[in-house]
């Protein structure tokens, strides 16, 4: 029998430290299902989705002693997998923002999600400098899942309300299915 778990590990960058994650889960007989992986300024972020072992499901953080003990962090916490497919009759959208970069940008585009019941599945934000100007720039690419019957017009336009409250460009395109 097998358990899923979200396994994260934070801590210094360095070479190596992907082999390493990997290497302990493979002598657990885990298997990585789905992960994300970033460095951001010095520090390295993996977040994982792992199928592991029953028998490792509860003690699979002690497996990972020799990375605490450099100072990094490691947490583990079983998956709601009944949730997850209490949303499969969702609908998933990509939205896109873009504009001047400003404190408060994500925090309003996800004010503006979740009052409408709006789940994030995933999201990546990045700043770069205007070609000319070089003015800060933010970007952001969100996939969510909007719930059954909720008016398409309705969310989108409150949507791109938030954004050009939050002076930034928002695109609102439905993910077509398989």
């Amino acid at each position: 029998m097998r358990n899923d778990v979200v396994l994260t590990v934070t801590g210094p960058d360095r070479v190596g430290i992907v082999e390493q994650v990997t290497g302990v889960l493979l002598d657990l007989g885990a298997n990585v299902e789905t992960s994300r992986m970033a460095r951001l300024g010095g520090e390295f972020a993996i977040i994982m989705l792992v199928s592991v072992p029953a028998e490792w499901a509860s003690g699979i953080e002690s497996a990972f002693g020799d990375l605490t003990a450099e100072g990094y962090r490691v947490t583990v916490a079983p998956t709601g997998r009944e949730s997850a497919a209490a949303q499969r009759a969702w609908l998933p959208y990509r939205i896109e923002v873009h504009g001047a970069d400003h404190e408060g940008i994500v925090h309003e585009i996800a004010a503006g999600l979740s009052a409408r019941g709006i789940n994030v599945e995933s999201m990546d934000t990045g700043t770069s400098p205007a070609p000319v100007s070089g003015t800060t720039l933010f970007s952001m690419a969100a996939v969510v899942a909007v719930p059954p019957g909720l008016d398409e017009a309705e969310w989108t336009a409150e949507l791109c309300e938030a954004g050009r409250q939050a002076n930034v460009g928002v695109i609102v395109t439905p993910i077509e299915g398989p």
